[in-house]
């Protein structure tokens, strides 16, 4: 494993308040996958401000919907909240992340109270290995930032860029510096691993995230940050696929699931 000190999620997607409906956070280099920020990181950062600006803990995300317009580069930027309606069980949320004037990141969010269930249907986990009964990756040379900071226990798919035979990935993953699940941590895993393309290519593409939702399911044990993931692929079609995630907790309950759209094109000569 590296032995490169690991950095706080929490503290790292952390925000200021400027003044009302506008805060202001950091766009940190250790959190950069390739091409840039992780899509991920970036949701969870609009989360946060999102949730600074309701004020009220008791409403949680169920829904968080991002366009990424362009890809964040490194430093300071401030995101913007509007509390579009806000009743007596739900608000709703459009957020901007701002840098330099210009902005490179479009948000919905949908944040309720806790409601009693008419019905239940909870799902089952996939079945895995124990996390302590599968090795962890190294970040190895050539990794990107990203992977320095998490601890990463593969379990489905083959490795990127060995020819698998299918477009699964995922397994058990931990940020080691935090000890709270909060719901951007949740938001986080989302997207923290590698793409479930991956595994089937044989040699690297860029895949950028153009849109992402995560819809936020069970209540996360706030003293528990490992998680399983799990991502697929059903279809790549003129240069932009489909990524399918669900996170799941070691105890088996679903806490996000999420679906984007990312492009997968062949690099420039």
């Amino acid at each position: 494993m590296s032995a490169v000190p690991h950095r706080s999620f929490a503290g790292d997607t952390s925000v200021t308040r400027v003044r009302d409906g506008v805060h202001r956070g950091s766009i940190v280099p250790e959190w950069f996958g390739p091409p840039g920020p992780n899509g991920g990181f970036i949701a969870a950062l609009i989360l946060r401000a999102i949730r600074a600006e309701v004020g009220d803990p008791e409403r949680l995300p169920r829904s968080l919907t991002l366009h990424y317009l362009y890809p964040p580069s490194a430093g300071d930027a401030e995101i913007e909240v509007v509390v579009e309606r806000s009743g007596k069980s739900a608000t709703t949320c459009s957020a901007r992340l701002i840098e330099n004037g210009r902005v490179v990141t479009l948000a919905l969010c949908v944040l309720t109270t806790e409601f009693e269930p008419a019905w239940n249907q909870d799902p089952e986990a996939p079945e895995a290995p124990a996390a302590a009964d599968v090795e962890a990756l190294g970040s190895g040379p050539g990794a990107p930032p990203i992977f320095e900071q998490l601890e990463t226990r593969p379990v489905w798919g083959a490795m990127p860029f060995s020819g698998g035979s299918e477009a699964v990935t995922g397994g058990w993953l931990r940020a080691p510096a935090d000890g709270e699940m909060t719901p951007e941590l949740v938001a986080f895993y989302t997207d923290a691993w590698w793409p479930a393309p991956f595994g089937a290519m044989t040699t690297f593409a860029p895949a950028p995230t153009l849109e992402l939702t995560i819809h936020f399911r069970a209540k996360p044990d706030p003293a528990d940050t490992l998680a399983l993931v799990r991502f697929r692929t059903e279809a790549s079609i003129d240069g932009m696929f489909d990524e399918q995630g669900e996170v799941w907790d070691r105890n088996g309950r679903l806490l996000a699931q999420s679906r984007q759209l990312a492009l997968l094109r062949k690099p420039r000569a």
